[in-house]
C-alpha cells in the first residue's frame, strides 16, 4: 500500500478568465475539465493538465470573483512545481517568461534539480523543475500549444514545497503514516534558515516528492487569490483507497471520510501544522463524462449533479474565452 506521487494541487483565482489564459496560452496546459466546486457550485472548478488528462499532472483552480489576496506564511502549500523535460527547456521558458513581462526568478538547483520560479498574475508561487531524464514517477503527455515546443513543454507536477513553523510533527505524518521516505535536504533560498528536506514516495523523483521548510519567523498563511487550497496525492485504485480509509482512521486525525468526486475518489485530512491533505484514486478519471478528444470544451457535472445541470448553469455567470 504505497502512495505514488503528486495527483493534483488546487489554488484559488478571483479572476477565471485571466487564469485560463495563463495556463493555456502563456504555460501551454490544456483544459482537461470545466467543472463546478462540488461544495460551492456557483463556483468554478477548472482543471489543467497533460494532453490527456493523465493524474499527476492536474493544476486546479477553484473561481472566487473578487477574493482577496493571499498572505505568505506558515501552514501553508507555498510552492508549486511543474515539470518540463530539460535544462535547456528551462533557458526557452525564461525567455518566453521575459517577452511576456512575467516575474521569475534565476534558473538555480533544488534538490539536485535546476529550477526557474515565476509567478501568475494573482502571486501563484510556481517552479519549473527540469527532469533531466531521471528515474522515477513517469512524466504525462505534452500538449500541443502554439509557441511552445513538444521538447519544453511541461509535462506534469512537479514537488510541492509546505511551510511549516515545526517540520517535525509534519515529517512525521510524511513517513510514518503516509509512508514517504526522506532522501535528502538542500539549503533554503530565503537563506539563514534550516535546510529544506525532502521526502519522496512510490517510485520517487520530481512527481513523488514534498519538501518540507520550517520557517518560524513567519506569520500564519491567509488563503485567498493566487493561493493554494490542498495538495492531493495518487492511490493507484479503489480497493488501496479502501485500505487508506481505515488508516487514516486508525491515526486518530480528523478526517473527511469517503468523498466520490466522481472522476476519482476522496479523503481529506490535516497533518498537524494545519495544511489540507487529500488522498485521491486514479480511477475513474475525466473521460468518464466526455471523450480525450473534447475534455473541457463543456460544463462537466458529476453524475450526482447531473439532474440539477439547468439550475446550476443559470446560477454560474458566463465564461468568456
Amino acid at each position: 500500500m504505497q502512495l505514488l506521487g503528486q495527483h493534483h494541487v488546487s489554488l484559488m483565482t478571483g479572476k477565471a478568465e485571466q487564469n485560463y489564459d495563463f495556463f493555456t496560452r502563456i504555460l501551454g496546459m490544456r483544459l482537461v475539465k470545466k467543472s463546478v466546486n462540488q461544495d460551492n457550485t456557483t463556483s468554478y472548478h477548472l482543471f489543467y493538465g497533460d494532453a490527456v488528462a493523465s493524474p499527476g499532472t492536474e493544476v486546479t483552480y477553484f473561481d472566487y470573483p473578487g477574493i482577496g489576496p493571499s498572505y505568505p506564511g506558515v501552514s501553508s502549500i507555498s510552492s508549486t512545481s511543474l515539470r518540463v523535460p530539460t535544462t535547456a527547456s528551462l533557458r526557452f521558458w525564461q525567455e518566453r517568461l521575459d517577452s511576456l513581462g512575467i516575474k521569475h526568478g534565476e534558473i538555480i538547483q533544488r534538490a539536485g534539480r535546476n529550477t526557474l520560479a515565476f509567478e501568475d498574475f494573482e502571486g501563484t508561487q510556481l517552479i519549473l523543475a527540469a527532469d533531466e531524464g531521471e528515474a522515477g514517477v513517469a512524466p504525462g503527455e505534452p500538449w500541443t500549444a502554439e509557441g511552445i515546443p513538444l521538447e519544453h513543454a511541461i509535462v506534469g507536477l512537479g514537488p510541492v514545497t509546505l511551510t511549516v513553523a515545526d517540520a517535525k510533527p509534519t515529517a512525521l505524518v510524511l513517513t510514518q503514516l503516509m509512508g514517504f521516505r526522506k532522501v535528502g535536504t538542500y539549503p533554503s533560498p530565503a537563506g539563514d534558515f534550516a535546510e529544506i528536506e525532502v521526502f519522496a514516495t512510490g517510485e520517487g523523483g520530481s512527481g513523488a516528492e514534498v519538501h518540507l521548510e520550517a520557517r518560524p519567523d513567519l506569520p500564519k498563511f491567509r488563503l485567498g487569490r493566487g493561493g493554494a487550497h490542498h495538495v492531493a496525492f495518487r492511490i493507484p485504485n479503489e480497493e488501496e483507497y479502501a485500505k487508506w480509509i481505515d488508516r487514516i482512521a486508525a491515526s486518530g486525525l480528523q478526517n473527511s471520510g469517503r468523498v466520490d468526486r466522481d472522476y476519482f475518489r476522496a479523503l481529506y485530512f490535516r497533518e498537524p501544522n494545519g495544511i489540507l491533505f487529500e488522498l485521491s484514486t486514479d480511477t475513474p478519471g475525466f473521460d468518464i463524462d466526455e471523450p480525450i478528444e473534447s475534455l473541457g470544451e463543456k460544463l462537466g457535472l458529476p453524475s450526482f449533479l447531473e439532474h440539477r445541470r439547468a439550475d446550476i448553469e443559470s446560477k454560474l455567470r458566463p465564461l468568456k474565452w
